[in-house]
């Protein structure tokens, strides 16, 4: 099948990125895994899998009873994730499938849970993922979603202005793709669409210093974007270049914070 890369493509920088992405978040989502009653035996759907980091996080806690059924549109980030499969011996646990939520049928089967993160927000027809995702879902079984619920809550200070700005130009560059940054405020109503009952729903927002593990994350976006802004045209490099300078300055100053973009973490449970 062609390779369908995501905005930012599936090259090595990429994969690091979503790795590096993967690592802050980790407890949080162990911990929202657990909760949602994730366990040895249970077969799960991951849910845009990119690289693998998650499928493989999964893999080890269902184990060789259970299965991971890895749903991913690039085929680079598919094999990339089995290879890492085969040398930690999950190679019989996690099942790939190529293929898009949107445009393309889901493997049939009753699964435990299914998880999903930072991938509706960018689809076209959210509404009909989710849909696809509850059928494939047992009765009892459990949805685990992380999405943006206010993406603009994202702040640096200080800031002359730079990273406002690019934050302005991402919200309206995603929506004019088809996306929606703040997708988290539909959720609800889509699950109750599908026949699902929410069991917990917890915003997820943190205010950290640069010599913080979770500042990293967002600062690797604000360093690669504007890169990807200017090769499609969308951004002059002049105005690129005030980014990761703005970035840099607060970096160096002992009074500086950021505020993360708001995540909504959504447990739900069909009935």
């Amino acid at each position: 099948m062609e390779d369908r890369d995501y905005l930012l493509g599936t090259h090595d920088l990429e994969v690091r990125r979503l790795g590096h992405q993967h690592r802050v978040w980790r407890p949080r989502v162990l911990d929202a895994w657990r909760r949602a009653g994730i366990k040895t035996g249970s077969t799960v759907v991951d849910a845009g899998a990119g690289p693998g980091w998650a499928s493989l996080d999964l893999a080890e806690i269902v184990g060789e009873d259970g299965r991971v059924i890895a749903l991913e549109r690039s085929a680079r980030f598919s094999e990339i994730m089995m290879a890492a499969a085969a040398q930690r011996g999950f190679a019989d646990v996690i099942v790939p499938h190529v293929l898009d939520l949107v445009e393309d049928d889901l493997p049939e089967g009753e699964a435990d849970a299914f998880w999903i993160r930072w991938v509706l927000a960018f689809v076209s027809d959210p509404e009909l993922v989710v849909a696809k995702l509850a059928r494939s879902l047992k009765p009892g079984g459990t949805a685990v979603i992380h999405e943006y619920l206010n993406y603009e809550s994202f702040t640096v200070v200080p800031d002359d202005g730079a990273i406002r700005g690019f934050t302005d130009h991402v919200v309206e560059d995603w929506r004019a793709s088809g996306g929606e940054p703040d997708i988290g405020r539909d959720l609800p109503a889509l699950l109750l669409k599908q026949g699902m009952r929410i069991v917990q729903m917890n915003p997820i927002v943190d205010v950290v210093q640069p010599s913080s593990f979770i500042w990293q994350w967002p600062s690797s976006w604000l360093r690669n974007y504007p890169k990807h802004l200017v090769e499609a045209g969308k951004l002059t490099p002049d105005w690129a270049q005030r980014v990761p300078a703005a970035l840099e300055k607060a970096e160096a100053d002992p009074a500086a914070i950021m505020i993360t973009p708001t995540v909504m973490e959504i447990i739900a449970e069909k009935l």
